[in-house]
């Protein structure tokens, strides 16, 4: 199954697509403003041309996993980006990926999209 995963940001939303047998996953250009009607309509066409199966949109619990000011936005945006997919959306607890995001090189990809991507191997291996 294709996954899109997102790492949401008011500012920037990271992007990260799983091949279809969910064994390699590639950081892709972040989404700038995906709350805005033009990020929103970025996103829908990003899931559709990349005929992702299913939205994964990490959540920014607090360390102690309650719900903060950024978590209610997040819950918010998937909320929205859902009414406008296709594919399923599924919220997944996103805590340290953007602090190990930031401790890897990734040549040619954002921070934003890096912790997309960690986001996504870290699902992908727990289904495993």
């Amino acid at each position: 199954m294709r996954v899109l995963a997102l790492d949401y940001g008011s500012t920037r939303c990271g992007c990260a697509l799983s091949d279809p047998t969910g064994t390699i996953v590639t950081p892709i250009e972040p989404v700038l403003r995906p709350s805005s009607r033009a990020g929103m309509a970025a996103l829908s066409t990003l899931a559709v041309e990349r005929e992702a199966e299913l939205v994964l949109i990490g959540l920014p619990l607090s360390l102690n996993g309650q719900d903060s000011e950024q978590t209610r936005e997040t819950r918010a945006f998937a909320e929205r980006l859902g009414k406008r997919v296709s594919a399923p959306v599924e919220l997944y607890d996103e805590r340290f990926t953007t602090r190990i995001a930031a401790r890897s090189a990734g040549a040619g990809s954002s921070e934003d999209s890096r912790a997309a991507a960690v986001l996504l191997e870290d699902w992908l291996s727990r289904r495993a």
